[in-house]
């Protein structure tokens, strides 16, 4: 009798890093069916992508680097929420333990999220020059906040290179600059509160 193997599953991601983070970004339109809403399948699957949870801390099968910093996955879609291009859900993955953590942000792979929301057709092109910088409204879904990445574009796309250096990343990239719209909360009414962040991405 053949064993009888669980169907292999081909799902399009990116690795990026940003700020001194790593992780695996996904498009949400690309994410099978069931894993498109919260719930156990979606957890499993980034379980699973990341290689965890890995009772030898490696995550040798997985894309997780067994830091807290680079076992890390983001979803990005359309975003309808006016006065917003893309909305960004962050899942912080345990290394050990079956478990994701909604609940925060990272604000390393934050600067991040602009650059995947454009080279991967979720920024109308009207709103993206051939040659200066692209402005992308950001919707934090994770904590309901808003952050406004500033990417660098040459040639209509999104420019890597640079000599913007961070403390704790080997090698300089561009910079992203990042507005982080009221962030301690307070909730509607409170105003907004213009915080610039510079992250390097590569």
């Amino acid at each position: 009798m053949s064993p009888i193997f669980q169907p292999q599953v081909s799902i399009p991601a990116t690795y990026l890093r940003g700020g001194t983070s790593k992780g695996v970004f996904f498009r949400l339109q690309d994410l099978p069916v069931p894993v498109q809403a919260p719930g156990d399948a979606r957890d499993a699957l980034l379980l699973r992508v990341i290689g965890s949870p890995d009772p030898y801390g490696k995550q040798i099968d997985g894309m997780g680097g067994a830091t807290s910093s680079t076992s890390k996955t983001v979803i990005v879609a359309r975003s309808a929420r006016p006065g917003h291009d893309v909305d960004y859900l962050f899942g912080q993955v345990s290394i050990d333990q079956a478990f994701v953590d909604w609940s925060g942000n990272c604000g390393n792979l934050s600067a991040a999220v602009g650059p995947f929301a454009i080279s991967n057709g979720l920024v109308d092109a009207s709103r993206v020059p051939r040659d200066g910088i692209a402005v992308v409204r950001i919707w934090q879904a994770n904590i309901a906040k808003t952050i406004v990445a500033h990417v660098p574009i040459t040639n209509g796309q999104v420019q890597e290179t640079g000599g913007f250096e961070l403390d704790g990343v080997t090698f300089p990239a561009a910079e992203v600059q990042l507005e982080f719209m009221d962030p301690t909360g307070g909730g509607r009414g409170r105003g907004w509160r213009h915080v610039p962040d510079r992250q390097p991405r590569r």
